[in-house]
């Protein structure tokens, strides 16, 4: 999706998936890289995308988007379900960066509103949410995608 001073963002495939194995095994959340590779290949086909940011080496970042309609909208719902920045790659940009591109996929998808799920033992996200325009909402987040007027 795009390139600022080093970081790439763009489209994760199963091929990333050892790379991707190893970020997550450091964040805490162990997962086999032939599963994540599954599951990448699964959501490439679904409503939705998982977005990696990349240096020089092993993945900095992931996130993990998908919209859905709903009843409450006449657009469609996205909604952030992992949005993670290895431990050592922290207060960089790098998650604003992920951020902005899974904005700018939610905009291409229809979406008005962007929500983040986060869980009740997450205070960095919860601040990065804040920090970044996004207003408490039920099991998350949520901000505008266009500005309302």
């Amino acid at each position: 999706m795009g390139r600022r001073y080093g970081l790439e963002i763009r489209t994760a495939t199963p091929a990333d998936a050892p790379g991707l194995a190893e970020m997550l095994l450091n964040a805490g959340h162990p997962v086999a890289a032939s599963v994540l590779a599954q599951r990448l290949e699964t959501l490439r086909h679904q409503t939705g995308t998982a977005l990696l940011a990349l240096e020089w080496g092993p993945p900095s970042g992931i996130v993990v988007l998908h919209w859905y309609p709903a009843l409450s909208s006449d657009a469609p719902v996205a909604q952030i379900t992992t949005l993670l920045v290895a431990p050592d790659d922290r207060r960089r940009g790098i998650g604003r960066q992920l951020l902005k591109s899974a904005s700018q996929a939610a905009r291409m998808a229809g979406c008005d509103d962007l929500q983040c799920l986060t869980a009740p033992d997450a205070p960095t996200l919860e601040a990065f949410c804040r920090a970044t325009g996004f207003q408490d909402a039920a099991g998350g987040f949520v901000r505008p995608l266009r500005k309302k007027g």
